[in-house]
């Protein structure tokens, strides 16, 4: 009869328990569909700011505005991080051709991120096309030196995960200026990391490595439409000419910061939970999907848990941060300046995948931790939120990575992401209201979940 009469208790607390939980996530998507935020944070932010890349004075702008919005939520603590991130400015608007027998024909271009410029002039040269990195070596120096290595892998569209798609050959991007050079080439154009075929260059990151200098050459991203006219062009004409100059410039590290804002936890403040996205975005659009949605909807997080007067037991802390983009650098600061403090984080969620809407999260954690979550997945079921994998999280919280935290990011449908993804499309318009506010009520929802229930920690085995 005892035995019973605990069992029949813990049913009764377990369904209590539930209860309360399923009354706090309506209560939170409720709140951010009917009365968010987020929307007019990503109007203003994308709107009256635009485009934040680190070093310029746009980003220096952000800062000022998140830490301003921030401090209007009556937080317990707002303040700045310093942070030195590189700068780099992509000058006047990129030029470029292809020269056929019946003359030039106008490309889409844009430089890469990082990219030295073009000489005075411009280039002119023959093309070698390839389909990645691996056909350098088999064509060898003497059919690549003097020539555009034009990298033309697309992105490849059987792959359901775009993510992984975009993985699959944006190595060209990064390194295909620097093993490129190797062989002789005068530089480089690439195929825009992107499924739809249209008219938008996609810049990104690029890097050099240890080249000097001097030597470094030019890479720009070419737009998919103009990808295939190239290397249609090619097949009918192997000597076809194409021609680019740019302006580019690369100047010494500058001061920025990382944005922060916490709710002290009333049972738990030593242990640190984070939600962020980064400021920074590229400049050819206003960064509204990568990554302003970010932004927005993780400030939402702290004042959605404010307006439903939920109380965090852990402390809940925002981390807007700087320079993801090209360097990393804000993510590496936050986490070095976490560790110097000995500050214990149990939990980091990032949204750094775009505004559209929300499907689940992926996990990098303990298979306990991932259990705890699959216990939680019912009370998301009237949201259609149903992805929950193991993987990976974000770039910015990953290097708070250790054998203790929970890592998350959320995972919004990504099949339009890469349409948008460092391009001049990368726009307001291109943002839903209602799908950018469900992303804010889902991690809010996993974030008051982990507050109050906290992490797993693995039992340790007895040799």
């Amino acid at each position: 009869m005892k035995k019973l009469s605990i069992l029949l208790f813990l049913s009764v607390a377990i369904g209590f328990a539930q209860n309360a939980d399923e009354k706090q996530l309506k209560s939170v998507y409720s709140t951010s569909l009917i009365n968010g935020q987020s929307y007019a944070w990503l109007d203003h932010l994308s709107n009256e700011i635009g485009g934040r890349l680190s070093g310029s004075a746009n980003a220096a702008k952000a800062v000022q505005y998140t830490k301003a919005e921030l401090e209007k939520l009556g937080l317990d603590n707002v303040w700045l991080q310093e942070v030195l991130v590189p700068k780099w400015e992509r000058g006047g608007a990129e030029v470029a051709y292809m020269q056929t027998n019946s003359g030039k024909i106008d490309m889409q271009i844009c430089a890469l991120g990082g990219s030295v410029a073009t000489k005075d002039g411009g280039i002119e040269a023959e093309v070698i096309e390839v389909k990645g990195i691996d056909d350098l070596k088999l064509l060898g120096k003497d059919k690549i030196q003097g020539k555009i290595v034009f990298y033309n892998r697309p992105m490849q569209a059987d792959l359901i995960s775009t993510f992984e798609a975009y993985g699959g050959c944006v190595d060209q991007r990064y390194a295909g200026a620097k093993e490129a050079l190797k062989y002789g080439a005068v530089g480089v154009v690439v195929r825009s990391m992107n499924l739809r075929m249209d008219d938008y260059p996609h810049t990104g990151s690029m890097g050099y490595e240890d080249v000097a200098v001097e030597d470094r050459i030019p890479a720009a991203a070419i737009s998919t439409n103009g990808a295939e006219l190239l290397s249609k062009q090619l097949q009918k004409d192997p000597k076809t000419k194409f021609g680019f100059t740019m302006y580019c410039k690369q100047f010494k590290d500058v001061k920025s910061h990382n944005v922060i804002g916490e709710i002290t936890g009333s049972e738990f403040p030593n242990e640190i939970i984070i939600v962020g996205g980064h400021l920074d975005s590229w400049d050819l659009g206003d960064g509204s999907h990568d990554d302003g949605a970010g932004v927005v909807q993780s400030m939402e997080v702290l004042r959605l848990m404010k307006e439903t007067g939920y109380k965090p037991k852990r402390t809940i802390r925002v981390v807007l941060f700087m320079n993801e983009e090209n360097g990393l650098r804000g993510g590496k600061k936050y986490a070095e300046i976490a560790k110097e403090k000995g500050e214990k984080h149990v939990f980091a969620l990032e949204s750094d995948a775009g505004g559209f809407t929300p499907r689940g999260f992926s996990f990098d954690c303990s298979d306990e931790n991932f259990a705890q979550v699959e216990s939680w997945k019912a009370l998301f079921k009237p949201y259609l939120i149903h992805y929950f994998e193991k993987g990976g999280s974000g770039a910015d919280i990953g290097p708070l990575k250790d054998d203790q935290i929970v890592l998350a990011g959320l995972r919004p449908d990504s099949q339009r992401y890469f349409d948008h993804h460092h391009a001049a499309n990368d726009t307001f318009d291109a943002v839903n209201k209602r799908e950018l506010e469900l992303g804010a009520a889902t991690m809010t929802s996993l974030v008051y979940l982990f507050d109050k229930y906290g992490t797993v920690t693995p039992k340790k085995i007895k040799g």
